[in-house]
């Protein structure tokens, strides 16, 4: 279940979509509106996409204008969720591979932690960081408590716990400037390194170590001081992170640029390069953190002359509740001042409780033996499909959108990453035989776009 991602080539045909709602409250459609191939079509479909006279087409309808349409959403509104399931207004049923983009590693609406949610929102939602609570600290000290233990970052001392991914960076790159300015205080060592086909956020600082044409164009100029490498390229690193560089962030796996993999031999010699120059290495683990690879940290493996000085986390810290924590060695948590930064909502004790279950789980053996047995079911799984679609199932050319569609009408969610990637992020909860089924439906719907 570690990042599992499919790279596609030759032309597919879209597919039309219609839906006809069996609810006696949603208007039925005019004959003239409806052919007998859509008729036929839809009733060949377990979950052919809502159509314009459905339940979900009238609450869209009813909330889209007053919505900023950041998002291109497919038709169907989602109301339920349970494990590896999610249920749409018109009731129907969807195993979810995406699990809110590596976010419900524990799947939807675990019971556990909707206990705590409601336990703790009746005792403490919100005090400010003015003050102390219990669950700040305590969640502090199980990451780095835990993370000493997976073997990754040893030397990881302090946790600043926020709300998002994008905020955990924003922290990570704010830190890593102030270190720059108390190593060199004439400010000349102020440059961050980031890497072709990253993706840290969508703050103004995470979006400037993000170098995607289509995220920063319409926001240009970016925060100046960003420098963009190739990830892989070890011959390119000295020219690259220089002694002007102050902090170098880099995703060890690359999720939302395609499931790009850093390779040891590079990120040993990256940690290289920083110690030469006096540059914060900061790994962003917010996708391929907690777990996700069968370790806790996707560089837990590494030597220790490989660790970061920063690890940021977020989505599965929450399962769905929204925190982020950006962990730090003492030679970066030394130079970080009161009032430096700061969060308003950031560490609040329901955040912070929830999180400290969540840790606790996703660190046990068990869980993430489990997570490396899965995985592998999803490799036999990936190796049949290239044997069945050898045009398609490889590293070339083809946009996975109509692959997408079909698997979801046929009861599939699936989504993409970088460039014609399907990408597999599911709970780390989800069974054998929910993977299995899956598969089977990501099947159907690769047959479906071929003919």
């Amino acid at each position: 279940m570690a990042f599992r991602a499919l790279r596609l080539a030759a032309a597919a045909r879209p597919a039309a979509a219609r839906f006809y709602s069996q609810s006696a409250t949603v208007p039925t459609a005019s004959a003239s509106s409806v052919t007998a191939a859509q008729i036929q079509r839809d009733a060949a479909l377990p979950n052919p996409d809502p159509a314009d006279d459905s339940a979900s087409a009238a609450l869209v309808r009813e909330h889209a204008p007053f919505m900023v349409a950041t998002y291109a959403r497919p038709p169907p509104v989602f109301v339920k969720g349970e494990g590896s399931y999610l249920w749409d207004i018109e009731n129907r049923k969807y195993l979810d591979f995406t699990a809110g983009i590596a976010v419900n590693s524990l799947g939807h609406c675990d019971p556990q932690v909707s206990k705590l949610i409601a336990q703790q929102a009746k005792t403490l939602i919100h005090a400010s960081n003015l003050y102390y609570n219990p669950w700040t600290g305590a969640l502090s000290k199980l990451l780095i408590e835990k993370t000493l233990a997976s073997g990754g970052m040893h030397d990881a001392t302090s946790v600043f716990v926020c709300n998002s991914g994008s905020e955990a960076n924003e922290a990570g790159i704010k830190f890593a400037r102030k270190v720059g300015k108390v190593l060199n205080p004439s400010g000349s060592k102020h440059e961050i390194v980031s890497f072709h086909n990253a993706f840290h956020g969508r703050t103004m600082g995470s979006l400037s170590a993000t170098p995607n044409p289509k995220y920063q164009a319409p926001f240009s100029p970016m925060v100046p001081g960003f420098r963009v490498g190739d990830l892989n390229d070890i011959a390119a690193l000295p020219q690259l992170v220089t002694e002007s560089t102050c902090s170098v962030i880099v995703e060890p796996i690359q999720g939302e640029g395609g499931v790009q993999v850093a390779r040891d031999e590079f990120l040993l010699a990256l940690a290289k390069r920083c110690r030469e120059v006096g540059a914060v290495l900061h790994f962003d683990e917010i996708q391929c953190g907690l777990s996700r690879t069968g370790a806790l940290w996707a560089h837990s493996h590494l030597p220790r002359e490989a660790h970061p000085d920063i690890v940021t986390t977020a989505k599965a810290l929450g399962n769905g509740f929204p925190i982020g924590a950006t962990i730090v060695n003492a030679q970066v948590a030394e130079k970080i001042k009161v009032g430096d930064h700061g969060t308003t909502f950031g560490g609040n004790p329901l955040a912070c409780r929830v999180a400290v279950d969540i840790v606790e789980r996703l660190s046990q053996p068990g869980l993430l033996a489990g997570v490396r047995a899965k995985s592998e079911v999803f490799k036999e799984g990936f190796e049949r499909l290239a044997e069945m679609f050898p045009g398609l199932v490889q590293e070339l050319s083809e946009d996975p959108a109509s692959i997408v569609k079909a698997a979801r009408e046929r009861g599939l969610l699936v989504i993409t990453a970088g460039t014609n990637t399907l990408r597999f992020v599911p709970s780390l909860l989800m069974t054998e035989e929910e993977i299995r089924e899956g598969l089977g439906i990501l099947e159907e719907a690769i047959r479906a776009t071929r003919q």
